[in-house]
């Protein structure tokens, strides 16, 4: 089972792991392959330890001391209809998807969310990644779609809302 907390800024270069770890893998074959291998995973340290400072919400997924997922989110970054809260991002490493962490993530990213009272939540999602799968059977509903260019190509990217934070929690196992 996963450890999940609060992440710090000494976890910056573990984030910055599985968040270039997971875009090799998931993105393979829906994002241009130059930009992929572009990604660099020590210019994202810093990066990392700069949003790390930031009045945002940030887990990691530690599993025997190590960690192999995060998840980020805070107030919504883009107006869409009534949402308050965005999730940011959630990544992890593909050895550790399909084993309720990414579950568990959410559920700790709604319940931090909630106690600052925010409601609701959406996340952007590409069309063609699985993981909106993921959301869907988490209970989130689509709700808009826009283009996005990402090393030069166009990709559709669609926004999956929950309007309750509260089912989230519950239904994760959250407390």
């Amino acid at each position: 089972m996963a450890l999940v907390r609060n992440a710090e800024v000494k976890d910056a270069a573990a984030i910055a792991h599985v968040h270039v770890q997971s875009w090799l893998t998931t993105y393979a074959g829906l994002v241009p392959a130059e930009y992929l291998a572009s990604l660099n995973e020590v210019e994202r340290i810093p990066l990392w330890q700069e949003w790390l400072q930031r009045d945002i919400s940030v887990y990691v997924a530690e599993v025997e001391g190590v960690v192999v997922g995060f998840a980020s989110g805070g107030p919504l970054r883009e107006a869409l209809g009534d949402y308050q809260a965005e999730m940011y991002a959630i990544y992890l490493l593909q050895a550790a998807q399909g084993k309720g962490i990414g579950r568990e993530l959410v559920g700790v990213l709604a319940a931090s969310l909630l106690a600052k009272d925010f409601t609701n939540m959406l996340v952007w999602v590409l069309e063609q990644n699985p993981a909106v799968h993921f959301y869907e059977k988490a209970g989130a509903q689509r709700l808009e779609s826009k283009q996005i260019e990402i090393g030069g190509a166009s990709l559709c990217e669609v926004a999956l809302g929950w309007t309750d934070l509260k089912k989230i929690v519950d239904s994760s196992g959250t407390t």
